[in-house]
C-alpha cells in the first residue's frame, strides 16, 4: 500500500475508536441529568444514585476521548498535510471552539462529582449539570460542521489555487451542518439510552432483581424510543439533503442507476459485475417519496453522474446497517414497553433480557457503520469538489508506522476503559452504595 492508503486506514481507525468515546460523551449526559432530576422531584434515591454512578463512568470516558480526540487532531496535521495548508484556516476556528466547549464541560463535571452532598439547596448541585450537558452538545456542534464542511464547502473563493475571501463562520455554518449536526445529537441520545439499558438488562439477566435495575432499564427505554424517532426524522431530512447536495452519495447508497420517479427504495441484495441489484426488497415509489415527498418525483441516477466521483457502491451495505439495526431498536423499545404497561410477563423472559442486553452493542455497530458510510460515501472527494483523498494525504513513506503506532495505542485505551470500569463498579455495587446511603440517612436525622 502507498502513503495514501495507509492515511485512510489511519483516519478509519481513529475515527471508529474516537467515535465510541465521542457518542458517549454526547449522550450520556442528558441521562445524567434526567436521572438526577427524577430523584430531586420524588425525592427517590434510586435515581439519584443512577447519576451518580453514571457520571462516574462517565468521567472515565471523557478521560479517555481526550486521547482519541488529541490523536484526531494530530493526525490532520501528519496524514493529512496538503488539505491543512490549502484550507486550514477555515477549519481552525471550529477546532478552537470544539476544545473551549469541552473544558467548559469538563471543568463543571468535575465540580459536579466533588460538590456531591456539599450544597445546602440539592437544586444548586443540579444546575451544574446544565452547562455539562451544554458543553458536550457544543463540542459535537463543533467539530461535526468541520465534517460537514468537507462535505458542502464554502466561505471562500478560489483564485489562481489560492483560498480568498476567506470568511471561517461561512464556512462553519455551511448547507450541511443543520442536518448532520442534528442527526449526530439525537443519534448519540438514543445510542447512550441502549448502551445504558443494555448494562440494566445485564443485571437483571444474571438475576439481580433490585429496583435500581428495573428504574434504570425502564427510564432508558422510554428516552431511547423518544431519539428513536427523533433520528428517524432527522434521517429523513439528511436524505433530502443528499438529494440536492450529494446526488452521487445517495444513489450509491440506493444502488440508483438510471435517473428516473417512481424511484423504488432498495433494501439488501447483491450487486453483480455488471451493476445488477439482484436479492434486493423493492418498495416502490419510497426513494421518490422519501426524497421529494413525491412518489413521482425524479431521483437523479449514477449513469448520469461522471464515473471517476462515484463513491464506493459498498457503502448501500452500511446504510443497510444503519438502518436496520435504527428500526429494531425502535421496535424492541416500542414492544418493551408496551409490555411494561399491560404488565406483560414476556419483557422478563430471558430471551427477552438478552435483546435488551445486545440491544447497546448494536447502537453502537450501527453509529460506526454510519459514520463509515458519511467518510466513505464522500470519496473520492477529501474536500467536496475541490480536493481529492489523494491530493490531500502525506507523501512520507513512513506513515505506515504511525498506524501501527495508533494501533497500540488504542488497544491499549479500549483494554484500559474496560478494565477500569469493570473494578470500579464490581467493587462498589448498588446494593454496597445504597446500604451507605441509608447508613448516612440515619446519621443525619
Amino acid at each position: 500500500m502507498d502513503s495514501v492508503e495507509f492515511s485512510r486506514y489511519i483516519s478509519m481507525l481513529t475515527f471508529s475508536v474516537h467515535v465510541v468515546f465521542a457518542t458517549v460523551g454526547v449522550g450520556v449526559p442528558l441521562f445524567i441529568m434526567i436521572a438526577h432530576w427524577i430523584g430531586l422531584k420524588r425525592n427517590d434515591h434510586h435515581y439519584l444514585l443512577m447519576a451518580k454512578r453514571w457520571a462516574r463512568g462517565y468521567v472515565i470516558s471523557v478521560a479517555v476521548g481526550v486521547v482519541t480526540g488529541t490523536a484526531l487532531a494530530l493526525q490532520l496535521a501528519l496524514v493529512w498535510p496538503h488539505f491543512m495548508e490549502f484550507a486550514g484556516q477555515l477549519v481552525a476556528l471550529p477546532l478552537f471552539m470544539e476544545t473551549f466547549a469541552f473544558f467548559f464541560e469538563a471543568i463543571f463535571l468535575g465540580i459536579y462529582l466533588y460538590t456531591w452532598d456539599r450544597f445546602d439547596n440539592p437544586k444548586t448541585h443540579f444546575y451544574l449539570l446544565i452547562p455539562v450537558l451544554l458543553g458536550a452538545a457544543m463540542s459535537s456542534l463543533f467539530i461535526t460542521s468541520v465534517n460537514a464542511f468537507l462535505n458542502a464547502p464554502q466561505g471562500f473563493a478560489l483564485l489562481k489555487g489560492e483560498l480568498t475571501n476567506v470568511q471561517p463562520l461561512l464556512a462553519m455554518f455551511n448547507p450541511a451542518m443543520p442536518t448532520k449536526v442534528a442527526h449526530v445529537l439525537t443519534s448519540a441520545y438514543m445510542t447512550a439510552s441502549f448502551l445504558l439499558a443494555s448494562i440494566a438488562a445485564f443485571h437483571l439477566l444474571r438475576g439481580n432483581r433490585h429496583e435500581y435495575h428495573r428504574k434504570a432499564l425502564s427510564l432508558t427505554m422510554k428516552v431511547g424510543l423518544v431519539f428513536c424517532f427523533a433520528t428517524a426524522l432527522v434521517g429523513d431530512l439528511s436524505g433530502k439533503y443528499l438529494a440536492e447536495y450529494q446526488p452521487e452519495k445517495l444513489a450509491a447508497a440506493e444502488w440508483h442507476f438510471e435517473s428516473e420517479g417512481e424511484a423504488p427504495l432498495v433494501l439488501f441484495g447483491i450487486l453483480t459485475e455488471t451493476n445488477e441489484v439482484k436479492y434486493a426488497i423493492k418498495i416502490p415509489y419510497v426513494l421518490s417519496l422519501l426524497v421529494h415527498s413525491n412518489p413521482f418525483g425524479v431521483v437523479t441516477g449514477l449513469n448520469d453522474i461522471s464515473q471517476e466521483y462515484h463513491p464506493p457502491y459498498a457503502i448501500h451495505y452500511l446504510f443497510d446497517i444503519m438502518v436496520s439495526i435504527g428500526v429494531g431498536l425502535m421496535l424492541l423499545s416500542a414492544i418493551y414497553l408496551i409490555g411494561l404497561i399491560r404488565r406483560w410477563s414476556y419483557i422478563q423472559s430471558k430471551w427477552f433480557r438478552f435483546l435488551l442486553v445486545a440491544s447497546g452493542p448494536l447502537a453502537m455497530l450501527a453509529i460506526e457503520a454510519g459514520w463509515w458510510f458519511t467518510e466513505v460515501g464522500r470519496q473520492p472527494w477529501l474536500m467536496r469538489g475541490y480536493m481529492t483523498t489523494a491530493e490531500g494525504a502525506t507523501d512520507s513513506p513512513h506513515v505506515w508506522m504511525m498506524l501501527l503506532a495508533l494501533s497500540v495505542l488504542y488497544l491499549f485505551l479500549l483494554a484500559g476503559t474496560i478494565i477500569v470500569l469493570t473494578r470500579m463498579f464490581k467493587r462498589n455495587p448498588v446494593e454496597k452504595e445504597l446500604e451507605k446511603y441509608s447508613e448516612q440517612r440515619r446519621a443525619n436525622r
